[in-house]
């Protein structure tokens, strides 16, 4: 028997917000519960939640979450306090730091990596700003 290790695709009705493939929107985003991009983003995204990229979003942006689920397309660095998940046919240009990275086979992942132990990340509470990604920024 052969066990399919690619994940599930999470549902829209698993999720509490969701921006559909028509949607092309720009600015600052936060957010406490889960969010799927089906669409385009361009800007920042600094939330505690789930932040899910669909097969067909295209992300511009400084990402920091919970968790990042990501199926599309992110152009930017990402910093995911629980976890990061690159799943088949996702593609990450940026830097990332997360304590916890699943990167499945059919993924495209170019930039640096720093994995962090989970009891050294910061409470979630704290006022973060861009600078606060230790050198994310260095050279982009």
């Amino acid at each position: 028997m052969v066990k399919n290790n690619e994940s599930k695709m999470i549902e829209e009705k698993d999720v509490d917000t969701v921006l559909a493939e028509d949607i092309d929107f720009s600015g600052t985003m936060k957010f406490k519960n889960s969010l799927m991009i089906k669409g385009k983003f361009d800007g920042k995204i600094d939330a505690e939640g789930h932040l899910i990229l669909g097969p067909n979003s295209e992300v511009k942006a400084t990402i920091r979450a919970g968790i990042v689920t990501n199926y599309g397309k992110i152009i930017g660095n990402v910093e995911a306090i629980k976890k990061l998940e690159l799943l088949k046919g996702a593609e990450l240009n940026g830097d990332i730091k997360t304590p916890d990275l699943i990167i499945e086979s059919g993924c495209i992942f170019n930039g640096n990596c720093t994995m962090t132990s989970p009891q050294s990340q910061p409470s979630y509470h704290s006022n973060k700003n861009e600078s606060d990604m230790q050198g994310f920024n260095k050279g982009k």
